[in-house]
């Protein structure tokens, strides 16, 4: 498709790439990210890199990861631009300054420049926002970039552009289509995020991916606990700020303006949507959490067991290529009812707003968890929003 035309607003744009299907269109390389940077660069857009650069891939925890991240930068009095997706409920969210998603005026600017050579070079959706991301955060002169991996490392879109850390988040068996069948090829392709890095820390991993990091990372530190308490529900968030709190460490080899202090008391106040979320919906309350892979669920177990009261109803959405068997008799005892819902096959509702409509009404005040993807959470919020109580 080349891009003779010029759509008008931002919505034209992205269906003009495309639909984003979670990472059913994943195409690895970073062939054609680099030939649209250097197609914007002979027009002028040259990206200027930030004074700290980084990079986050795993399996689980990278959103979270980011996140904390960002908030530990600012609260040096840092600029930082955080990348992160998939988006929740705009497309906006995928890129911001400070906290603040990028505006609709700056975005659609953006797009009049890239769009049409992106459409020309043949770049994914996943791809043109990375680079769109990485204009913006050049444009605003941030000092701390942080990239959030999508699907493994070696060929995502985010490692076609240099970094001074890399980070990797626990590592466990996902997207085998893309990256292999098991644990070891899918963490040969996730250790590339440290490429090229002068800094590589993981969090501690199991022996089968501490195995093959170390035969192919050298100089690899692992990240301890963070041992101070967090507004973020769920022990695993412990891990995850562990390892961004290290590189925060690292990172002030090159911000000598990094103030630890203030970096952990950020850390420790941070909440992010659709991490453990919870939400009072009328007399209900519900718990809004993106763990939608086995691996993810079984890091949520220990929080869900120690929740009182007991849950009514816990909706797990997933795909119909994940296997959730490993853990639905645990999560079988924490509530009194269990819906599973699996891509076309949904059962017993034909859409996750038909289970919260219904699982709502039969309870008076109930309490609810929704396991999914940052899509199912999206309809679950403008679910909400329609019906506010």
């Amino acid at each position: 498709m080349t891009g003779q035309g010029k759509p008008h607003d931002i919505d034209a744009w992205l269906q003009a790439l495309g639909e984003p299907s979670a990472d059913r269109d994943y195409t690895p390389g970073h062939e054609r990210v680099l030939k649209l940077l250097n197609a914007l660069e002979t027009r002028g857009f040259v990206l200027r890199k930030p004074r700290l650069r980084i990079r986050v891939a795993g399996t689980n925890g990278k959103g979270s990861t980011t996140h904390f991240l960002a908030a530990a930068f600012q609260a040096s009095g840092l600029k930082v631009g955080l990348y992160t997706s998939p988006h929740i409920l705009s497309f906006h969210e995928r890129m911001c300054v400070d906290d603040n998603p990028i505006t609709q005026e700056s975005l659609l600017e953006l797009m009049t420049n890239v769009m049409p050579l992106a459409l020309d070079v043949g770049t994914s959706y996943f791809e043109t926002a990375t680079v769109l991301a990485l204009l913006y955060f050049s444009q605003q002169q941030v000092d701390v970039e942080i990239l959030e991996a999508g699907v493994g490392a070696k060929l995502d879109a985010t490692t076609a552009v240099k970094a001074d850390i890399g980070l990797l988040t626990s590592v466990g068996l996902d997207h085998q289509t893309w990256l292999g069948d098991t644990l070891e090829e899918i963490t040969q392709d996730k250790a590339y995020v440290f490429q090229g890095c002068d800094v590589c820390i993981s969090v501690e991993q199991n022996e089968t991916v501490r195995r093959v990091l170390e035969k192919q990372v050298r100089h690899l530190q692992y990240a301890k606990l963070f041992t101070a308490p967090l507004s973020m529900l769920g022990q695993h968030q412990s891990v995850n700020a562990g390892l961004a709190y290290a590189a925060i460490i690292a990172g002030q080899q090159k911000l000598s303006s990094i103030c630890l202090h203030n970096a952990r008391e950020a850390m420790c106040q941070l909440q992010v949507a659709g991490r453990m979320q919870r939400i009072s919906y009328g007399k209900h309350t519900f718990y809004l959490d993106a763990a939608h892979n086995e691996h993810a669920v079984q890091a949520l177990l220990p929080t869900l067991s120690n929740m009182q009261p007991m849950l009514d109803v816990m909706i797990i959405c997933t795909r119909e290529d994940r296997d959730l068997s490993g853990c639905l008799s645990g999560l079988e005892r924490m509530t009194h009812k269990m819906i599973v819902m699996t891509g076309s096959g949904q059962y017993p509702y034909q859409t996750i707003e038909g289970a919260l409509l219904a699982e709502t009404q039969g309870i008076d005040a109930g309490t609810f968890l929704v396991l999914g993807s940052f899509v199912t959470l999206g309809k679950v919020f403008e679910w909400m929003d329609a019906r506010k109580c």
